[in-house]
């Protein structure tokens, strides 16, 4: 088994793109990149940790390999946003690709590129490619958020421009 980290944005919203397909084993929100050990979701909120919001995936590069994971994660998220993602706005809410291997980080920086090459975007690509930094899972409640408050989901995802943004920039 693997581990792969991203941030990109609310972490409510990265968790069921990457949830339940063959090969991934779990799939926990979370918290990486900060100074504060063990912080709360408060001191995320309040911008006090430099932590980003983070889901932390386990999966068997066998099955499901570490570039396939790229491919679903690039989609997810505005690449050029370096102020947060939708109307999530804040430093907790930008996006990162945390590698734990340098396999991942040349996959990381190959797929980057190859985004920006593809002239998809009129600004920058603004993903940080980052050495893996401790995890804190989420509390509880936050863990597979998008099964515990189906409606609260949709809703959040439908106010934030995700969704729009997917649809007017990632589908060919």
């Amino acid at each position: 088994m693997e581990r792969a980290t991203f941030a990109g944005g609310c972490f409510w919203c990265m968790v069921k793109p990457f949830d339940e397909l063959p090969g991934i084993i779990d799939v926990v929100s979370g918290y990486s990149g900060g100074h504060v050990e063990n912080p709360t979701y408060k001191e995320i909120k309040e911008g006090q940790s430099g932590h980003y919001e983070a889901v932390q995936i386990t999966f068997d590069p066998s099955v499901f390999p570490y570039r396939d994971l790229l491919d679903l994660y690039w989609p997810q998220i505005d690449p050029t946003d370096d102020g947060g993602q939708f109307h999530d706005r804040g430093d907790q809410y930008r996006t990162a690709i945390f590698y734990h291997n340098e396999e991942q980080r040349y996959a990381a920086e190959e797929t980057k590129q190859k985004i920006a090459d593809s002239g998809r975007f009129a600004k920058p690509i603004v993903t940080k490619i980052l050495p893996a930094a401790p995890f804190y899972p989420a509390e509880e409640y936050h863990q597979k958020f998008y099964k515990k408050k189906p409606e609260e989901y949709k809703a959040d995802r439908k106010v934030s421009g995700r969704d729009e943004f997917i649809s007017n920039h990632w589908q060919s």
